[in-house]
C-alpha cells in the first residue's frame, strides 16, 4: 500500500488529531479533505472513509484518537464542512461522489486502499468498488447498505420497503423546500451536555462513549443549512441497488440492531450474497462508531489484518 503523501495547506485541530487541506475534485469543486495522519507517521494500515452524508471526523472517535494504529484519509461532502458546492447543484450524485473519493485517493498517492463506509457513504464505497475494483483492496461497511438506502429506513417498524421509502423521500423532499427557514433555528440550537444526554436517549442515538467529541460532531454537523443537506440527501436517494456479484475484494459489514437509517436485515442479506463477506450485528443505533468505539475499533483492526 503506497505512504500517504504530507497534503497541502494543512490546519491543525489542537483538541484532536484531525489535520484538513484542500482538495480540487474532477468537476473542478474544491474538498475540504481530511486525515489523521499528515506526516505518515503512523506505523499502521491506511483506510479510506466515505463518511455519512455531510458528517465530519469527530463520529468516528476511535480514528481521530492518537494511538488508532490506523492512518485515515477522507473528505467533507460537497457544501459542507468547508468544502465548496459544484457549479452545477445538481452533481451531488452518488457517482460524484466516487469522483471525490479518487481525486482524494490520487491526491495523497494511493492507488490502492481499504475503503471504510458508513451510512451513504456505503452506497459510494460500493459504487467505487464497482466502477474502479483496481483502487480497492477491501470494503468495510458499518451502519449502512450497498444502494436503495431510502427503501430500508424505519426497519425496526418493519414496514413494507415502498411504505419506508415514499416517507422518508417525501419528508426529505418536504424539509428540502422549507430547508432556509429552518436554518436560522437549528444553527443556533444550543449543543451541549444535557443536548447530548437528551438526543442519546431518544432511540434515535443511543448513549455515546465520548459526550464531548459527540457535542462536536453535532455542532459541525448543523452549520450545514438544512436546505442544503437535504437536497444531497433527496439526490443520493435515487441511487440504487449495486451489483454485489461483482465485489470479488473481502468485504465485511457492522450493523446495528435498532438503526432507523439503515436497515440491518438489509445488511445481512447483502453479507450473504457476497462470496467470504461476514456480517457482525451490534445492539446499538445507526451511530454505532460512537456508541461502541472500542468494539467497532477491534472489528476494524480484525479486518484490516484479514486484508493484509
Amino acid at each position: 500500500m503506497d505512504a500517504l503523501a504530507p497534503p497541502e495547506s494543512i490546519v491543525n485541530d489542537t483538541d484532536a488529531s484531525v489535520f484538513f487541506f484542500d482538495v480540487e475534485s474532477s468537476d473542478g469543486t474544491m474538498l475540504r479533505a481530511w486525515t489523521n495522519d499528515p506526516d505518515c507517521l503512523i506505523d499502521g494500515p491506511t483506510v479510506v472513509l466515505c463518511n455519512g452524508l455531510g458528517t465530519n471526523p469527530w463520529t468516528t472517535p476511535s480514528l481521530v484518537r492518537p494511538g488508532s494504529g490506523v492512518r485515515v484519509v477522507s473528505w467533507n461532502h460537497r457544501g459542507t464542512g468547508g468544502s465548496a458546492r459544484p457549479a452545477d447543484r445538481k452533481h451531488v450524485r452518488i457517482e460524484d461522489f466516487v469522483e471525490d473519493a479518487l481525486a482524494v485517493m490520487d491526491h495523497v498517492g494511493l492507488d490502492k486502499a481499504v475503503l471504510l463506509g458508513w451510512s451513504m457513504g456505503v452506497n459510494t464505497m460500493f459504487e467505487l468498488a464497482v466502477r474502479h475494483p483496481e483502487r480497492v483492496s477491501g470494503l468495510f461497511a458499518y451502519a449502512g447498505v450497498p444502494g436503495e438506502t431510502f427503501s430500508t429506513m424505519l426497519a425496526p417498524f418493519r414496514l413494507p420497503k415502498p411504505v419506508a421509502r415514499a416517507l422518508t423521500v417525501n419528508l426529505t423532499r418536504a424539509v428540502a423546500m422549507t430547508g432556509r427557514a429552518i436554518t436560522p433555528i437549528t444553527s443556533r440550537l444550543p449543543i451541549g451536555p444535557r443536548a447530548i444526554n437528551l438526543i442519546s436517549h431518544s432511540g434515535f442515538m443511543f448513549p455515546v462513549a465520548d459526550p464531548d467529541l459527540a457535542i462536536r460532531a453535532i455542532r459541525e454537523y448543523l452549520t450545514t443549512p438544512v436546505d442544503w443537506y437535504f437536497h444531497l440527501a433527496l439526490t443520493t436517494s435515487a441511487h440504487g441497488r449495486v451489483s454485489l456479484s461483482r465485489i470479488t475484494v473481502p468485504t465485511a459489514f457492522v450493523g446495528a440492531k435498532w438503526d432507523l437509517l439503515a436497515g440491518p436485515k438489509d445488511m445481512a442479506t447483502a453479507a450473504e450474497r457476497i462470496e467470504g463477506a461476514t456480517y457482525v450485528e451490534l445492539d446499538g443505533s445507526h451511530f454505532i462508531a460512537m456508541e461502541q468505539p472500542e468494539r467497532f475499533h477491534e472489528l476494524l483492526l480484525e479486518f484490516l489484518a484479514k486484508v493484509s
